[in-house]
């Protein structure tokens, strides 16, 4: 099977359409464990490009037929206040989804689903799923909802109520397939679905994201954007190969030479990258990169 179209380009130009649907619904399907049935795509002033964002970060507000709303965001490049714009992005869509005058409980319930292509903080999986409880300080308990407030809102616990956020941290996944959702993130990984694969909404994805069944002026814009990625990326990578300013913290020094090697792995993993290329673009000899990812490797099989 070739290369297939990458889900942020997709995300701009084809999974808008209805007929389309499907692949998404997929997706969210296998991610959040329940079947998803896509009403509507919905704009807010939190998923409009801008010039900064527009191939660094692409965005899709959905609404399902349950009227609870989802976002999903593909981000390119490394943020350090990116998870306090994830709290923004959910807390402006609810707001920007009640009507004025409505009782809170019309707020509706928000999913946002981030796939990254950075090592977003220090952890080693590659899905994280991040949730509200309230945890009593002195017996320990959970606080649950009253009988009368779950046949109200139709939940059973506080955490439904509440927007919940699932990271997928891409360049972090090992290529092992251990059940459909692997199968997504394996094809967010190496934009490819192999035959076999059984995930909602991948043969779909197979058949319709087809880069070879693109015309000739949408091959042209989709290489376009690729080079755009590179480009940015290379762009990152040489910053951080400026040399450090005198007096700066042992400490911070670590951190920005961790972001870079990550910086690295992504331009060779994800972006297509030849290995001399994104060396030199590093400030590193194709032996010191070729190092690099040879400890991924090794770390991925220990």
């Amino acid at each position: 099977m070739g290369r297939l179209i990458r889900l942020d380009w997709a995300i701009k130009k084809i999974l808008r359409d209805k007929a389309n649907f499907d692949i998404l619904e997929g997706f969210l399907s296998e991610l959040l464990r329940f079947d998803v049935a896509i009403q509507e795509i919905l704009e807010s002033e939190s998923n409009r490009d801008t010039e900064h964002n527009k191939h660094n970060r692409v965005d899709l507000l959905v609404k399902d037929e349950n009227d609870r709303l989802m976002i999903i965001e593909v981000q390119n490049e490394s943020e350090a206040d990116y998870l306090h714009r994830l709290m923004y992005g959910t807390s402006k869509v609810m707001v920007e989804h009640i009507q004025a005058g409505a009782p809170y409980s019309a707020v509706k319930k928000v999913y946002s689903v981030s796939i990254v292509y950075f090592d977003l903080g220090h952890g080693d999986d590659y899905l994280y799923h991040g949730t509200t409880s309230f945890k009593g300080l002195r017996r320990n308990d959970q606080l649950q909802l009253t009988q009368t407030q779950q046949e109200l809102f139709s939940v059973e616990t506080p955490m439904e109520l509440f927007p919940e956020y699932y990271l997928i941290k891409v360049p972090k996944y090992d290529d092992k397939v251990r059940d459909t959702l692997d199968e997504w993130v394996y094809f967010l990984k190496n934009e490819t679905i192999e035959k076999e694969f059984r995930a909602k909404g991948l043969q779909a994805a197979r058949l319709k994201l087809d880069i070879l069944k693109m015309d000739e002026d949408e091959r042209r814009a989709y290489n376009s954007y690729l080079e755009d990625l590179r480009y940015q990326a290379s762009m990152v990578l040489s910053t951080y190969g400026v040399g450090h300013h005198e007096g700066r913290k042992e400490g911070k020094e670590e951190g920005r030479e961790e972001e870079r090697v990550d910086i690295l792995r992504n331009m060779v993993h994800n972006l297509g990258f030849s290995l001399e290329d994104a060396a030199a673009a590093a400030r590193l000899s194709p032996a010191e990169a070729r190092a690099v990812l040879d400890g991924d490797a090794e770390s991925a099989e220990s």
